[in-house]
């Protein structure tokens, strides 16, 4: 069964301490944020204060035959063989890519969908049992059992200490950022979403974080507004998008250039989902672009040429101080 089996590659690697004096800039595969001085005109430094390990998994859906395999061999089973690496890691982010409600009635309004995902409140036991930090809420299944299992979803996720971002009450809600912490690193993620524009959050009704895939200023504006709040909380900031249609191999040109958009307006990660399969992953101005990871836990038939049951990308981050300015490093590792 596809959802016990996961692609994972390593994007980072620890942050070993380093004199800055007479290294001719950072170390080799290390990026400094934009801004940081030259190491040459630094006197002898260390660098290091620390490195924070992070997983970031693509569609996460615990309904259907997925939730009544919990109820048959308990929260952990879910995730196979995948458990104890996955508790490894000091932050796990997850597309929550079903709604964690009691409520029974589908969405109906509006566009038609094949497909509706739920599962019963009591599955957050298997996010917590694989130490999920943060699930992005914004995608295209989050108002399948309507505003109701919307609403509920988040009130079940932060009883459970699960922090989320990309729906809310309201527009102003859906934008706002989650920040977590661990090892001294805050770690804002901004979450939106293509489609469907139905959906959207607006000033005075709850949805998602809608935002259309354009680097037209009127479009993008609210994209770099979320992403300088994020910032001035966080010290490293994960952008997440579900974004494009099913089963696209390769993302389109007009995809890449509003990833390297948002690359440019300050963020160091950019993670997304929604083709159900691992698109390419490109390194741009120093950090990476995850174009697709894929599905990680689903109960979906695997296409053995597609390999959507593949998904699961992780590494590791650190923040540097140089006389006192905190900035964060991304060494790129092999596969």
């Amino acid at each position: 069964m596809g959802w016990l089996r996961a692609w994972v590659v390593r994007i980072g690697a620890a942050l070993a301490a380093t004199a800055v004096a007479g290294c001719g800039g950072a170390p080799e595969g290390v990026v400094p944020r934009a801004g940081a001085p030259e190491a040459d005109a630094q006197p002898e430094t260390t660098v290091r204060t620390g490195a924070v390990s992070i997983a970031l998994a693509g569609d996460v859906m615990l309904g259907r035959l997925v939730n009544d395999l919990i109820y048959e061999a308990g929260p952990a089973y879910v995730w196979g063989e995948m458990l104890e690496s996955l508790r490894a890691y000091d932050l796990f982010l997850v597309n929550l890519e079903f709604a964690l409600t009691s409520h029974t009635e589908p969405w109906h309004d509006g566009a038609f969908k094949a497909f509706y995902f739920r599962a019963d409140p009591s599955a957050v036991e298997s996010l917590q049992e694989a130490g999920v930090d943060f699930a992005s809420l914004a995608n295209n299944h989050a108002l399948d059992f309507q505003v109701a299992g919307m609403l509920e979803t988040l009130r079940v996720l932060e009883g459970a200490g699960i922090a989320h971002a990309g729906a809310g009450e309201n527009a102003a809600a859906a934008r706002v950022p989650a920040v977590l912490r661990a090892k001294g690193l805050r770690v804002g993620v901004v979450s939106w979403a293509d489609y469907p524009v139905e959906w959207a959050a607006g000033e005075d009704s709850p949805g998602i974080n809608f935002t259309p895939v354009s680097v037209e200023a009127e479009d993008f504006a609210a994209v770099e507004r979320a992403i300088r709040a994020a910032r001035e909380q966080a010290d490293f900031v994960v952008f997440s998008i579900h974004w494009g249609p099913n089963w696209r191999v390769r993302p389109p040109e007009g995809f890449r250039r509003f990833a390297r958009a948002v690359i440019d307006a300050g963020v160091d990660v950019f993670w997304g989902h929604s083709a159900h399969i691992v698109q390419g992953v490109e390194f741009y101005s120093g950090r990476p672009i995850l174009y697709d990871t894929g599905d990680f836990v689903d109960d979906y038939a695997v296409d053995p040429e597609k390999r959507n049951d593949l998904s699961a990308l992780c590494g590791e981050m650190g923040t540097e101080v140089v006389e006192g300015e905190a900035g964060v490093l991304l060494r790129p590792a092999g596969r």
